[in-house]
């Protein structure tokens, strides 16, 4: 293995330890034997809103969340929730958001825009600006350009990870942060499955949003996207075999861009969550039983 990539597995692990030692397990901290409930959030851009109905059942439902990893909007959304934002105002802002709220078109060799306005876009939804301020324990997943891996984030500053892992190939430009050239997460973490685990996680919950395929291709954004599902289609989903649970919400029919179908994005989120409440109760009362036997 390259060194680049021992360090930036090293980093992460040590990272992770770190948090989870800082945080400590449910289980120990109730004296009982419920599982380390992880989520691992999806990347999709505007249909990432669905991500809000999902967390909004599960609260619903009493199922807790113990730590969050989130790629590419995964990792907006996942930083605003563990940082302790309402999921109503979670939602009122995603229905009045723009493009513009959080991209600049900067037309260069490596990007057709710049996503820096979206550390002021996070500084709407929470004066939490650090990962030790999080609420709940919480990585961000984004790609090593250079070395081709999946680099983890668990201390310091949100905002520029959080910009790498949105970092889209070919539409935003890559992202300069500790010597590495950031992309978007979902290139080697689709669903960050991995990073629940590593920060303790033992039932992971994943959250997958399929992008819906684009008949007539408006932009160079659509071609984009279309291109990079294509690809994700065939990859080795490995994030499958690892989670314990998979949401899937139909959001095919909105498009990648369009933040005007707010509510009805939540809802396929909720409808989703509601028909993974059965397996996911199921897990927990599996790992009961082990942990009792």
């Amino acid at each position: 293995m390259p060194g680049s990539k021992v360090s930036t597995a090293l980093g992460w692990l040590r990272g992770a330890a770190e948090r989870v030692r800082a945080f400590g397990t449910p289980a120990e901290e109730a004296g009982g034997a419920r599982p380390r409930i992880g989520l691992a959030l999806s990347g999709g851009f505007a249909r990432g809103i669905a991500h809000i109905g999902v967390l909004r059942v599960l609260r619903a439902a009493n199922i807790p969340i113990d730590c969050v990893a989130g790629t590419s909007v995964g990792s907006l959304l996942g930083a605003v929730y563990c940082a302790g934002t309402p999921l109503e105002e979670m939602e009122r802002i995603a229905g009045e958001t723009t493009f513009a709220d959080f991209g600049r078109w900067t037309p260069s060799w490596l990007g057709l825009a710049t996503n820096k306005r979206m550390e002021t876009y996070l500084e709407r939804l929470t004066a939490v600006r650090t990962f030790e301020e999080m609420v709940t324990p919480f990585a961000i997943a984004a790609t090593d350009l250079n070395a081709g891996v999946a680099a983890y984030y668990t201390h310091g500053p949100v905002g520029p990870p959080m910009r790498g892992s949105c970092a889209y190939p070919g539409l935003f430009v890559p992202v300069q942060y500790e010597g590495r050239t950031l992309v978007d997460g979902f290139l080697a973490a689709p669903v960050p499955v991995e990073g629940a685990l590593l920060l303790g996680a033992e039932i992971v919950i994943a959250v997958y949003l399929e992008a819906g395929n684009v008949a007539n291709a408006r932009t160079v954004g659509d071609v984009i996207s279309r291109s990079f599902n294509i690809i994700q289609g065939h990859a080795d989903l490995v994030w499958r075999q690892q989670a314990d649970v998979l949401i899937e919400p139909d959001v095919s029919q909105f498009v990648w861009d369009d933040f005007t179908h707010t509510p009805e994005m939540v809802a396929a989120g909720e409808a989703a969550a509601l028909r993974a409440l059965p397996q996911i109760r199921a897990k927990i009362a599996g790992f009961r039983r082990e942990a009792g036997g």
